[in-house]
């Protein structure tokens, strides 16, 4: 029931698939759906946390790690991988982004439910940023969220050149970030050393 329920989402998004599309492409009954998930909203959910799973966990995070062990090329690495991805037929978007625009309301469960997802993967980009030595890895990791999420919404409008483009934008972001964390540390060292005070040596008074 949830592979099936996975394939119609992540393909379809989750307004246009109906329980008796999920039901026929499941080949279970109803009642046994409604024994696992108490709603649509259920399965829903349960949807999202499989696609962490599988899609933020399972393919990205492992795809980057496993390319190089170096933290900052980890952070370029993300638009490698995505460049594949949205070169490939089965290239289908951003679930979590598609859940959350199909549910504007911020109270809504499923809105809320995409959001702290998407919310992990600013967490994992964070701590790539921290072992890339940057010194505000959480606004980095914003800002590099925005690069990732603008590059999916331009591939899906057809530019699958958008991931390159993105890249391009992530090293001047990244060189950017750490020139400053190379200025701010020169600084903080020179305000060691001005603020040191030399001891004055005085002359003996001679009587």
């Amino acid at each position: 029931m949830l592979t099936a329920a996975y394939e119609l989402f992540s393909r379809q998004g989750v307004q246009a698939v109906g329980v008796d599309a999920i039901i026929e492409r499941s080949g279970v009954a109803r009642q046994t759906m409604y024994r696992h998930f108490g709603s649509k909203q259920e399965l829903v959910l349960a949807f999202l946390a499989r696609r962490e799973e599988m899609w933020t966990y399972g393919w990205l995070a492992a795809e980057v790690r496993r390319r190089t062990d170096d933290p900052r090329e980890r952070l370029l690495t993300i638009f490698d991988v995505f460049d594949e991805w949205f070169r490939s037929p089965n290239f289908e978007g951003c679930s979590f982004i598609n859940v959350m625009l199909e549910h504007p309301d911020p109270q809504h469960p499923l809105h809320r439910a995409a959001a702290e997802y998407l919310g992990h993967i600013r967490e994992f980009l964070a701590d790539l940023a921290t072992d890339a030595g940057i010194a505000d890895p959480e606004s980095f990791a914003r800002q590099w969220h925005i690069l990732m999420k603008g590059s999916i919404v331009a591939a899906g409008e057809g530019d699958r050149d958008a991931a390159n483009r993105a890249r391009s934008l992530g090293v001047l972001l990244l060189g950017g970030a750490q020139a400053g964390r190379a200025r701010n540390t020169a600084v903080s060292a020179g305000s060691r050393v001005s603020g040191r005070v030399s001891p004055v040596r005085t002359k003996p008074i001679r009587s």
